[in-house]
This record gives structure tokens, C-alpha cells and sequence, in this order.
């Protein structure tokens, strides 16, 4: 939660002025994550709307917690301080895409079974893990997201992350439209679909890394969603609607954070609402629209 600082008896600081505070350092960090995973879940999202696998993308974010609970307890336990929750997260959330894209497009099992499988294991194996840490660390950190954590290295990381979701997520742009779109048809034309689907997967995998920090894994599908279908209904194209839900985003990590500190709220679940805020009224304003029509 954030919690505006008096200063000293006067007014309590606004959040952008609070932005120059030296002390603000975490604020500052907040919004530079924000501000950088935006573009990614704009882009990503998009395809993720588009393909409609938000359930896919849901069963990824849930098992990241297995990744990050293991992750913590090698540290304590093993005194590998390489092994960190992002770490942890990033092997995870990937190979978790690969086992659902593998099973949904070349095994006979039914796709829904294996979703549900992996989404509850993975967060049964990080509750395991978490409990059995010494110190026992709270998961509702990253159930619910806690951004007013990240470090500097966090920063790095993610800033990594984005050039790469973001780098082969447009190289790859006319075949992702095309696997999106209509699969069999880009089969017919030579595109190798199984392998832009796999890709796509884990483009999602590393996407849901970068805002579980913002968010957290039970309100990541949130920012995968909301902005892109706001964003479809004023886009006549794909790189318009990618473009509009990356302003959307930003928006949300922006103006969410800004109300949480003014009103001392916790920061994920505001940021989410604001973006929920924004589809609620697109979508109330163009059905008053349409009847008045």
C-alpha cells in the first residue's frame, strides 16, 4: 500500500510532486516499471485477445508462483543467492507455455484438464515452498502484486524482458496476425503455425514475468485483457489497437498509482481498477450510443 508522507506539517505531498522527493526513490522505481512493462502487455495483449487464450495466459500467471517459491527456497536453503524469484518466475512461466502449447496441439488429452492441472499445481507448489522457507514470506506479495518493491536490478530485468517480448513480438507481426487470425489458412501458405503458436506462448510466458510485479499473478490477466478490448473498439487494425492498449496501460499504471497514493489504496488492485474503469465506459458509452441511434 502506498502512503503519502507529510512533510514536515504542510499539505500532504501530491503524487507527482512526491516524484522529486530523494526519499521517493521506491516511487520512482514504481512508475519506471509500470511505465516499461506497459508496451509489452500492449503488444502481447493484443495477440492474447486476438487468439483468445486468455485462459491459456491465466494457467501460465497462476503457476509462476510454483517458479518463484522454489526459487526462494534454493536460496535460503541452498545459498544460491543466483536464484532469484524473477529467475525463478521466468523458468517457470516458460516452461509451463511449452507443456500447454505441446499438449493443445500434438497430444489427445483434453486441453481444459491440463490447463487446470498445471494452474493448480504450480500454485499448490509455491505455497509448499513459501511455507516451508524460514521466515515464512508472505505470498500475497506476489498474489496481489507489491510494485512499490522493485530495485534498481528489478529495473534492469525488466527493461531486458521488454526488448526481447517487444523485439520479436513485431518481427514476427504478419505471421502472429496470420496464426491469430486464421491458423489453417497460414498452414495452407507455408507459415510454420505450431511454432508462432509456441513462440507466441512464450512471449505471454515472459509478458506475465514483467506484471506480476505490477499486479500480481491473481490480477495479471487484468492488464492482458482490460486494455486490449478497450483498445479493439476504437481500432480498425491490429498495430492500432497494439498502440491504444500501450497508451492504455500506461494510463493505468500511471493514474492508478497516483490515486493510491493519494488515497493511500493498495497499488495493483487500483491500477487494475482504473483499467477495468476504462472498459466499463466504452463500453456503457457505445451502448447509449447505439440506442440512441
Amino acid at each position: 500500500m502506498i502512503t503519502a508522507v507529510p512533510n514536515k506539517g504542510t499539505p500532504m505531498l501530491t503524487y507527482f510532486s512526491a516524484l522529486t522527493d530523494p526519499n521517493m526513490v521506491f516511487l520512482r522505481y514504481a512508475l519506471f516499471a509500470g511505465l516499461l512493462a506497459a508496451p509489452a502487455f500492449g503488444i502481447i495483449g493484443t495477440y492474447v485477445v486476438a487468439r483468445r487464450m486468455t485462459y491459456l495466459a491465466g494457467a501460465i500467471a497462476h503457476c509462476v508462483l510454483g517458479g518463484i517459491g522454489a526459487a526462494l527456497y534454493c536460496q535460503v536453503h541452498y545459498g544460491l543467492a543466483w536464484m532469484t524469484p524473477m529467475l525463478g518466475a521466468i523458468v517457470t512461466a516458460i516452461a509451463a507455455a511449452l507443456v500447454i502449447g505441446l499438449v493443445s496441439l500434438r497430444s489427445r488429452e483434453r486441453v481444459d484438464s491440463v490447463i487446470g492441472a498445471i494452474w493448480v499445481l504450480g500454485m499448490a507448489a509455491g505455497i509448499i515452498f513459501i511455507a516451508k522457507t524460514p521466515g515464512y514470506i508472505d505470498p500475497m506479495s506476489y498474489l496481489f502484486g507489491n510494485i512499490l518493491m522493485i530495485t534498481g536490478q528489478d529495473l534492469l530485468t525488466i527493461a531486458v524482458l521488454d526488448v526481447i517480448v517487444i523485439g520479436l513480438g513485431l518481427l514476427s507481426y504478419n505471421r502472429m496476425i496470420a496464426v491469430c487470425f486464421d491458423e489453417e489458412f497460414a498452414r495452407l501458405r507455408g507459415i510454420r503455425t505450431e511454432l508462432y503458436t509456441l513462440l507466441l506462448l512464450c512471449l505471454t510466458a515472459l509478458t506475465i514475468v514483467l506484471m506480476v510485479r505490477v499486479v500480481g499473478i491473481v490480477m495479471v490477466i487484468a492488464l492482458f485483457t482490460l486494455p486490449a478490448a478497450t483498445a479493439s473498439h476504437f481500432s480498425t487494425r491490429i498495430w492500432q489497437m497494439m498502440l491504444l492498449a500501450t497508451l492504455l496501460g500506461l494510463a493505468s499504471v500511471a493514474g492508478g498509482l497516483s490515486l493510491s497514493y493519494g488515497l493511500d489504496l493498495p497499488s495493483g488492485p487500483t491500477i487494475v481498477m482504473l483499467a477495468g474503469f476504462f472498459y466499463l465506459v466504452v463500453i456503457v458509452g457505445k451502448g447509449m450510443k447505439n440506442r440512441l441511434r
